[in-house]
């Protein structure tokens, strides 16, 4: 068996065009038919043939390498910075959101470099990566709505797609979820089950997410006779759930109804009610928001809002990369419908 490394004219034969054809495909040159490339793409997967990356960073200009920048706001101690770390870490949310950027990238030979921008000097640092050609581009995900980093990437006229809508207009793409939709949908169930005295667990309100998934729940139930609903504010984590579902329960205890901006406070939430003896649903009824891995492990397992982080991440690096190779020039939003998935706890 020959130990010889596949070549382009050994992709050529395989997939039956012409080494130019190959070479085009693999280099990433436009106006190729998307059928000759599937054949292509196919035909180097089944030879195993292996571009010399730096061969063709000099043809095509690209490091096909982007930053996944998960950004925060203000500027953070040491320590905060390693809570910070972990949180992303732990958190269901980054992990779909690498799987479906990832599941962009990978068919076409570009790869994701995990940063981290917590503090000025952390967001300076992205800037300059990206400015000295060490990433094709950014994408990125804001935990507050107050990030700094998205105009700094817009005022260096550099290539980056932000999930979620920034707080203030920037010339940037963006993914996002038609939160209010979301918070309606999660009123609708908790109403049709016969919930009279519900309460919500808000994200942080200084996100605009969490605002919106609010105002959302409360416009629906104001709308069906409720107009005034309890609020206790939590951080997208279990533990901020347990909190505020135990201050709601001290505050009204006979709450029949629950709302969490997020199914890891959702989560939270139901431990609460397990522990003071409250049946889920017959006595509470609970809905979470996201549809995440804590959903199915929730006791009992979590009805909640499908927010399809998989297919937005992957727009997402979509969209950065029409910008990147310059098929698109104008900012573009793209916003994914949210969708009720029904289990056992509401």
């Amino acid at each position: 068996m020959s130990s010889r490394a596949p070549t382009l004219e050994d992709v050529a034969r395989e997939a039956g065009v012409s080494r130019a054809t190959v070479s085009r495909v693999v280099n990433g040159v436009r106006n190729v038919d998307p059928a000759i490339q599937d054949l292509v793409r196919r035909a180097v997967a089944r030879t195993g043939y292996a571009p010399n990356r730096a061969a063709r960073s000099l043809v095509t200009r690209r490091t096909e390498t982007v930053a996944l920048v998960v950004s925060g706001a203000g500027d953070l101690s040491d320590e905060a910075q390693d809570a910070f770390a972990s949180r992303v870490f732990s958190d269901p949310f980054f992990g779909r959101v690498v799987a479906g950027v990832t599941g962009y990238l990978r068919p076409r030979s570009m790869y994701p470099v995990l940063m981290f921008a917590e503090t000025p000097e952390a967001r300076r640092d992205v800037v300059a990566y990206l400015r000295q050609g060490r990433a094709d581009g950014a994408l990125v995900v804001s935990t507050h709505a107050e990030d700094a980093l998205p105009p700094l990437l817009a005022e260096a006229e550099l290539p980056a797609v932000l999930f979620a809508r920034p707080a203030r207009p920037l010339p940037l793409s963006c993914v996002d979820l038609a939160h209010r939709d979301g918070g309606h949908l999660a009123a609708e169930r908790l109403l049709a089950r016969g919930c009279r005295r519900s309460v919500t667990i808000a994200g942080p309100l200084a996100v605009a997410a969490s605002q919106e998934r609010l105002a959302g729940f409360r416009r629906t139930m104001a709308r069906r006779g409720h107009p005034s609903v309890p609020v206790a504010e939590g951080a997208f984590t279990l533990d901020s759930g347990r909190t505020a579902m135990a201050a709601l329960l001290d505050e009204h205890p006979d709450l029949d109804g629950v709302f969490a901006a997020n199914d890891l406070m959702a989560q939270g939430a139901c431990e609460v009610l397990r522990e003071r003896d409250r049946r889920i649903p017959q006595d509470v009824a609970v809905v979470g928001l996201d549809d995440s891995s804590a959903a199915v492990t929730c006791r009992p397992p979590l009805t909640t809002v499908r927010q399809p982080v998989e297919q937005m991440a992957a727009a997402m690096a979509r969209l950065l990369d029409e910008h990147i190779r310059g098929d698109r020039t104008e900012p573009a939003s793209e916003i994914f419908a949210p969708e009720l998935v029904v289990r056992d706890s509401a």
